[in-house]
């Protein structure tokens, strides 16, 4: 795989694990900071919900790092393509559904990914 879309499969991967760790771990602390249109009262009650969505996002972050250590050049740019669609699909569905700001967080990232592989790659 080339190297732009590794620095940027390494981003979006680190991001994922941000996410992860804020939806699990810091909720109720760091994402009220984070989420301040969510009423402070919400956070407690949306805990497990968000341990939840946080689980996902590390799904995510999993197979992006999967796809930077897999050392045959065509399995790590098929799996690369895989998450960052999921990523994309997941960016522009929240885009959709709870804030627009997801879109420029998530999918933007994404596309910048699959650009890349579609560029410098072999695709």
């Amino acid at each position: 795989m080339n190297l732009p879309s590794q620095i940027i499969i390494g981003f979006i991967a680190a991001l994922h694990l941000y996410i992860l760790w804020l939806e699990m771990f810091a909720w109720t602390t760091r994402g009220r900071k984070v989420f301040k249109t969510i009423p402070a009262d919400q956070f407690e009650k949306t805990k497990v919900m968000a341990a939840n969505q946080g689980l996902y996002n590390g799904f995510l972050a999993a197979g992006l790092i999967w796809s930077l250590i897999i050392t045959n050049a065509d399995w790590s740019k098929n799996i690369a393509l895989f998450f960052l669609s999921c990523v994309l699909v997941a960016g522009i569905y929240g885009a959709l559904t709870a804030s627009k700001r997801i879109f420029y967080v998530q999918a933007v990232p994404a596309i910048l990914g699959l650009a890349s592989l579609f560029l410098w790659g072999s695709f």
